[in-house]
């Protein structure tokens, strides 16, 4: 007998923040751009945010048919980043059995604002954080895909010495198909260390929201208490709370290019 790989268990290589067990298949490049806007609260005068927009400009390309590779920018703290995700299993049926999808996330952040004191030796390690996923999905119907996502971030450098290097964090994602072209997705992250540091008080993200598949096009649009866009800042750099008004309008626009046409690659 054949064997059957589970395709679409999200519509994205993101659920909304975070990476999704998703890739890109060999040969496809996506174009992907991100906006967040300022938070809610701050009231007409800024357009409840609109007038304040952070911008994250990213080039995915699929190496493989088990290897993805990304690079991109994000105005936010003047960030560079750059990932690789590798898909270890992937959910079938049929002559080989496997319940569940999952993939490795690592990634680094390279943070280009200016040191802020300029007569120290600063280093240009100082400017480094690393993060590792593992990422662990399970398509239960065809409208129904849930995602856990245990999280290690490394940061070299932090603001005081109570304030810890690394971050652990479990991540959860959903999303519910509500026609052939939306769905209804929300992710969470839980973090587990101690999050009242000297520097700033951290925050658990949330995002809801929606996908809109248009052709060529997936359009993510929903609401956020996190401004960054890389793990290491929406993670372990939340500053927002949903019950105070701190939420942030975004979207993620993805345009997929096939650059180079494989007909074995599997539909992921």
């Amino acid at each position: 007998s054949e064997t059957n790989y589970t395709t679409a268990t999200f519509k994205s290589t993101r659920i909304m923040n975070g990476h999704s067990i998703e890739r890109m298949p060999t040969g496809q490049l996506d174009v992907r751009i991100s906006h967040r806007f300022g938070t809610i609260n701050s009231g007409a005068y800024n357009f409840f945010g609109l007038d304040q927009s952070n911008i994250h400009l990213g080039l995915e390309y699929g190496i493989t048919n088990w290897l993805m590779i990304g690079v991109g920018r994000s105005e936010f703290e003047k960030t560079f980043d750059g990932f690789a995700k590798f898909s270890i299993l992937r959910q079938s049926k049929g002559a080989k059995e496997m319940p569940v999808s999952v993939s490795v996330l690592t990634s680094v952040a390279l943070k280009t604002l200016k040191f802020p004191d300029q007569t120290r030796t600063n280093y240009f390690t100082s400017r480094l954080a690393y993060v590792g996923q593992v990422l662990v999905a399970r398509k239960i119907n065809e409208i129904f895909s849930v995602q856990l996502t245990p999280s290690y971030i490394h940061r070299n450098l932090v603001a005081t010495e109570l304030d810890p290097n690394d971050i652990w964090a479990l991540g959860a994602g959903a999303r519910l198909k509500i026609t052939k072209r939306i769905s209804l997705n929300g992710e969470y992250y839980y973090i587990a260390n101690p999050k009242t540091y000297l520097s700033q008080q951290i925050y658990n993200p949330l995002s809801v929201g929606f996908d809109i598949e248009t052709g060529g096009h997936v359009f993510q649009l929903f609401f956020t208490n996190s401004l960054g866009m890389t793990e290491k800042q929406f993670i372990g750099g939340t500053t927002g709370q949903w019950k105070k008004g701190d939420i942030h309008f975004g979207f993620n626009i993805s345009r997929v290019f096939t650059l180079k046409k494989n007909k074995k690659a599997p539909n992921y």
